[in-house]
């Protein structure tokens, strides 16, 4: 049985390297058909917001890797909606649209399913 793994990525896209880390993960996962999830949870939703502007804090867009994701494979897509509710997003305006919605007693479920979870 192949193992599956989930990453949980907690860190807004300009809080440092995290962010990028787990989408280069997930994208690496992805092109080895490895089963893997992808949950953005607490400020890890603000990599979902749309209109940002990178340059004006010298970082690389995370955009065209998010984008990318389904591309490489990586399907299982998930967004904590109370986490981006308490940042004052709103779940359904996301720049992944493909992204499932989820509770917290929802996402408690959703990491038992998995083999492996790695949060960053």
């Amino acid at each position: 049985m192949r193992r599956s793994l989930l990453i949980i990525s907690r860190q807004s896209p300009w809080s440092g390297p995290n962010a990028r880390e787990a989408l280069d993960i997930v994208l690496a996962g992805g092109a080895f058909d490895l089963p893997i999830g992808l949950l953005f949870l607490d400020d890890g939703v603000f990599q979902l917001a749309a209109n940002q502007d990178a340059r004006a804090l010298q970082q690389k867009d995370l955009s065209a890797n998010l984008q990318a994701l389904p591309m490489f494979g990586v399907e299982d897509l998930f967004v904590c909606g109370d986490s981006a509710a308490e940042r004052g997003l709103d779940p359904k305006a996301l720049s992944l649209e493909e992204a499932q919605v989820l509770t917290v007693g929802e996402i408690t479920a959703l990491i038992d399913r998995y083999h492996q979870v790695i949060t960053l």
